[in-house]
């Protein structure tokens, strides 16, 4: 069942000179989240990411289409109405948005006070909080006695302190070292799936959607150009931007350019062999080679997991008989995708 849906929004900004065009930054999306997804929108900068997570929490309007939160069409409320749907969304941010003058205790209290829980309500969800995410020890510090790491954990305490099914995630990664990086991947991955919230991540960053989402949507121009399941966007992406994106952590087919400079370097018939989840196993391809009697070198690409499934390109320089070589490729090629690249010698 959706929790988030979207149906032909866009929102659109005033023309930034006279007589000019208004500016698009989200262009006709519609997008369904299940509930208990952890969906990543990934997009490079400018594609409308950003606005499109503000107009789910209500803090822009759309300027067309409809958008339900929870089985409630939040563009038809009153800013009265909207607080109150704001209450059930949490949100966490690439800067952390901290109160430098109060105490960890007192940020992660703040919304519960807004929202008028009593002393002691707030004082054992306030602690419950800090021990989920690891910070106990820190009730009395100060933002400022904190590392990055440490901040965006009260963030996600405090995000999470009126108990809100769905958790938007904004950068949250993106001002932190990787080793922090996959600490907050981790804890976002229990808050998902012990606390039972829903989670939407805006990001530019593949390894974070890789690490947490079960599923993607890629934004390009303010338009929805990719959406799906992350292993079958990732393994085998259709749009140009797709796999841009999938190239920054997966090497594909080289391109013309790099099979050059690889035939330059490697003796033997370059040969990309693609696996996918339920394809042969690489091991069985290699078997194949060494049973025919060829020697093979590996030189390019890669295998990569996402949450047990395994999928990825390997070109390798291939030395032998040559119509050895053309049997064995036709064999495999009857089990995955074989791809000879031109430029070998």
């Amino acid at each position: 069942m959706a929790i988030v849906t979207l149906t032909n929004v866009s929102r659109h900004y005033p023309a930034r000179t006279a007589g000019g065009d208004d500016v698009v930054a989200v262009d006709n999306v519609s997008l369904d989240i299940e509930k208990g997804d952890v969906y990543g929108i990934i997009g490079y900068s400018g594609a409308g990411k950003s606005t499109l997570v503000r107009l789910i929490n209500a803090l822009e309007p759309a300027t067309s289409g409809t958008i339900t939160v929870d089985g409630v069409d939040i563009t038809a409320l009153s800013e009265r109405e909207l607080r109150r749907v704001r209450g059930g969304i949490g949100m966490i941010f690439q800067q952390f948005n901290l109160f430098a003058a109060k105490s960890v205790r007192a940020n992660v209290a703040y919304p519960l006070k807004l929202a008028g829980w009593s002393k002691a309500d707030i004082a054992a969800r306030v602690d419950e909080l800090l021990s989920f995410v690891g910070l106990a020890d820190k009730a009395s510090a100060y933002p400022e006695q904190l590392s990055g790491g440490q901040k965006q954990r009260v963030g996600i305490a405090r995000a999470l302190a009126t108990r809100p099914a769905i958790l938007l995630a904004d950068e949250a990664t993106s001002a932190l070292d990787p080793q922090t990086t996959h600490e907050v991947l981790d804890l976002l991955r229990r808050v998902n799936q012990e606390q039972g919230v829903t989670i939407v991540v805006i990001t530019h960053e593949m390894d974070v959607i890789q690490t947490l989402a079960t599923k993607v949507a890629v934004m390009e121009g303010g338009r929805i150009i990719e959406q799906g399941d992350v292993f079958d966007v990732f393994s085998t992406p259709q749009h140009p931007a797709s796999r841009r994106f999938v190239g920054t952590v997966i090497k594909g087919v080289p391109s013309p350019a790099e099979a050059a400079a690889l035939a330059a370097r490697h003796i033997g018939r370059l040969v990309t062999f693609s696996f996918r989840d339920g394809d042969s196993a690489q091991a069985r391809v290699f078997l194949d080679l060494a049973a025919a009697g060829l020697d093979f070198e590996l030189v390019y690409g890669g295998i990569n997991d996402i949450r047990g499934r395994a999928f990825g390109n390997l070109t390798l320089a291939i030395r032998g008989d040559r119509a050895a070589i053309d049997r064995t490729l036709t064999v495999i090629g009857e089990r995955i995708t074989v791809t000879e690249l031109e430029g070998a010698r």
